[in-house]
């Protein structure tokens, strides 16, 4: 997939992994970013910093107007990362449990998929491009202290696949990345400071699977450790076509 002089949009770009992506991806080429974000005014900083390169767009993964208005507005979009995301400490005897998941699966489900169908037409439109969804190595192993972010984030992971199979007619690609412990506010929130890696490392990540074409991708060492396990079944189950078994 070409980057250079190409268009993105990236949900929750103003901090953390969001801004990391939106740097590598200018870095990258990328002519125009989109920042998706709930306050337009937080992702002032990038606008400074980058100038008519990035266009702050207000997005809440949580209403679907505010996604079919940012969609009208960046109709010249190729590249769709949707990176916003929420995580509450909260395992299955916590009695807020039920509560807690609720909101994450809203967000971080229900968001992906208000996004895909707002924005697969556009892409659609504009030759194919590519829808990247972050995923986390939370999506593949249940961390029992945020039980219900990792099925959350299991659940957000399996429509990615279908997403992946339904695009692949119009000719989009889809990538799920699946970072491990990261520093960011998110990440200290959840108690993982002291193992965190660099944000950066997701930005490249992102920026190497689409130049690579690449489904599953692991930015950081406990990601890349985890999906050299997870390898053989994702090649022999995942990536299979099972209708022809």
């Amino acid at each position: 997939m070409k980057i250079d002089n190409s268009i993105a949009l990236i949900t929750g770009a103003n901090r953390g992994i969001g801004k990391a992506i939106l740097e590598s991806l200018l870095a990258a080429g990328a002519s125009k970013v989109y920042a998706a974000v709930r306050k337009p005014e937080s992702a002032q900083p990038l606008v400074e910093k980058y100038g008519d390169k990035v266009v702050p767009l207000q997005i809440d993964l949580t209403d679907p107007a505010s996604i079919t208005a940012a969609a009208s507005q960046a109709s010249d979009v190729q590249i769709v990362v949707n990176n916003a995301g929420i995580l509450k400490n909260a395992s299955p005897l916590d009695t807020h449990a039920i509560d807690v998941f609720q909101e994450e699966i809203d967000v971080n489900v229900f968001g992906l998929i208000r996004v895909a169908q707002a924005f697969a037409p556009i892409l659609k439109a504009n030759g194919g491009g590519a829808l990247v969804q972050l995923n986390s190595v939370a999506s593949m192993q249940n961390f029992a202290d945020f039980s219900t972010y990792s099925a959350s984030k299991a659940a957000a992971y399996s429509i990615t696949q279908g997403l992946r199979d339904k695009l692949k007619e119009q000719g989009t690609l889809v990538i799920s990345i699946h970072p491990g412990p990261i520093d960011t506010d998110m990440g200290a929130d959840a108690g993982l400071k002291e193992i965190a890696e660099p944000a950066s490392l997701v930005g490249d990540c992102v920026v190497e699977a689409l130049t690579h074409e690449t489904f599953h991708a692991y930015p950081d060492s406990m990601a890349k450790q985890l999906g050299a396990a997870y390898a053989s079944f994702a090649e022999n189950v995942i990536d299979a076509d099972m209708s022809e078994a």
